[in-house]
């Protein structure tokens, strides 16, 4: 009971975002809906066009929704010089607001084509405008069923609005995907929940509203609209307090280690006076990007994924001259300062259960090729997509007989279970050694290094109290360490919150 309490408590700042961001789509999906939904009521011909353009973007998974503005925003903002952010609240926004046209366009155009053509004959006797029609007659009439379409936007938009997380954007959905990550069920829960209830009360708010309209009752429609406006105040009031200066966020991506390091930094960072956010379950394609665009203002990510992602290099170097390489792009492509290694390398690295990898005699991914096509191939959600498994195909021309991608914790899960037979894991995890793994070799040099390299934004790369903060975990953190401090996330028995490990590891770390 105590897990969820204090997973509550983590509650009200995403919540703000959450509420602010729902509230901004619908609003605005709103504003467009309505003069569409009256355009396709008057004309038959362009309401299919309307319509069908909203019935498809419903076709289209929220995530993939919201993923595709991440390119299309990056593209105009370089068309017109830079300027947009390509992440966060904006992309968020655009595919919110496209989710809420539907229901509101569908519910107007049934409500105005349903009203009976004798009383618009009547306005039209009694000397009304087209205008004044609609204002007066129409407009009173078709409210109820336009609310309805309004309320049913309005949980689609609370519901979707937690997949925001994927795109840099603070939400409900922080909880629930860290939580599922590191099998915090209490965080699930209270996200979950926090999401959930907010629907409900918007809903009932939102068919209050409705009803009092409905049967003329100005005191309850207007009550509901009251106490919804209120509630809009008050779930938003943590974003109207000034940081200043001194407010920091910490980037993490959508696993373990990555939460404990932020812990880790945020520890650091908060010794040294400052106000310290996370924003976690970032991908790899969006972090950094956050980090140039001055949304999160330090992380830590891989030397292997910048050279073969943002930096597209196919070639593998020493790793240090790849860290080097690295530092003197990032500063000169978008001021991002490269802080240092944090010691350890968390790489790419195919694994099987023990006793399976000896009896079919594989130790090395020469060995997996002649076995492939008889096994089951479980990769972490991002592995199948990155330039890493092109090379590896190419060096290694692996042909397995199936490839099903699992979020990290669940990956390892479907390897125990039989589901998978061979695993993308990772070297500095601590359940290759707890579920006794093997670790196929690389005999051709195919995986890049991925030393942890700790980043700092461009606004903060002149901050001396900020990097002082940061210069102590440089070359502190010996892969051992790291294992243990991820595997007291991992586990099952025993588990503690990444919190919880990054306090230990600093005191394993001296710090």
């Amino acid at each position: 009971m105590s897990a969820f309490l204090d997973a509550l408590g983590r509650v009200p700042p995403l919540l703000a975002q959450h509420v602010l961001l729902s509230a901004a789509a619908l609003l605005l999906g709103i504003a467009i809906s309505l003069p569409l939904a009256i355009v396709a009521a008057r004309r038959p011909r362009t309401g299919r066009v309307i319509l069908g353009f909203a019935s498809l973007v419903q076709t289209v998974p929220s995530l993939a929704l919201l993923a595709l503005f991440y390119p299309l925003l990056l593209w105009l903002s370089a068309l017109v010089g830079g300027g947009i952010p390509a992440l966060g609240f904006l992309p968020s926004l655009i595919a919110l607001t496209l989710y809420a046209l539907l229901p509101i366009i569908r519910n107007g155009v049934a409500g105005l084509t349903g009203i009976d053509p004798a009383v618009r004959q009547a306005a039209k006797a009694v000397g009304m405008t087209p205008a004044q029609t609609l204002r007066l007659v129409e407009a009173p009439l078709v409210a109820p069923v336009l609310i309805a379409g309004i309320r049913t936007a309005a949980v689609w938009t609370i519901g979707a609005a937690t997949l925001s997380t994927t795109v840099g954007q603070p939400s409900l959905g922080d909880m629930i995907f860290a939580g599922l990550q590191t099998q915090n069920w209490a965080l699930v829960l209270a996200g979950c929940f926090a999401a959930a209830g907010l629907a409900l009360a918007v809903d009932a708010l939102i068919g209050l509203i409705k009803r009092g309209i409905a049967h003329r009752r100005r005191a309850v429609w207007l009550g509901a609209t009251l106490v919804l406006v209120a509630g809009l105040l008050a779930a938003t009031a943590p974003l109207w307090q000034r940081g200043g200066d001194k407010v920091v966020t910490v980037g993490a991506k959508n696993f373990s280690e990555q939460y404990i390091l932020a812990r880790l930094i945020g520890d650091r960072l908060t010794r040294a006076g400052y106000t310290v956010r996370y924003r976690d379950g970032l991908g790899s394609a969006v972090i950094y990007g956050a980090l140039t665009s001055g949304d999160i203002d330090v992380y830590v990510d891989y030397a292997g994924t910048l050279w073969t992602g943002a930096m597209r290099r196919s070639d593998v170097p020493d790793p240090k001259a790849m860290a080097a390489a690295i530092g003197r792009w990032t500063q000169a492509s978008s001021g991002v300062r490269l802080v240092g290694s944090l010691g350890f390398e968390n790489a790419y690295a195919f694994a099987m259960r023990g006793d399976d990898a000896r009896r079919r005699g594989i130790a090395s991914l020469s060995d997996l090729v002649g076995a492939a096509p008889a096994l089951r191939f479980g990769s972490d959600l991002e592995f199948l997509e990155r330039p890493e498994w092109a090379a590896v195909r190419h060096v290694y021309p692996l042909r397995f007989a199936a490839a099903t991608p699992y979020a990290p914790t669940f990956m390892y899960r479907a390897l125990a279970s039989g589901e998978a037979d061979v695993i993308s894991a990772f070297s500095s995890d601590g359940r290759i050694a707890a579920d006794r793994l093997t670790v196929l070799t690389d005999p051709k040099h195919a995986i890049p290094s991925y030393d942890a390299l700790l980043l700092v934004a461009p606004a903060r790369a002149g901050d001396a109290a900020f990097t002082a903060a940061l210069a102590p975990l440089v070359g502190r953190i010996p892969v051992a360490a790291m294992r243990e401090a991820n595997y007291q996330v991992d586990r099952d028995a025993g588990k503690r919150t990444p919190e919880q490990a990054a306090t230990w590891l600093a005191r394993r770390l001296g710090l």
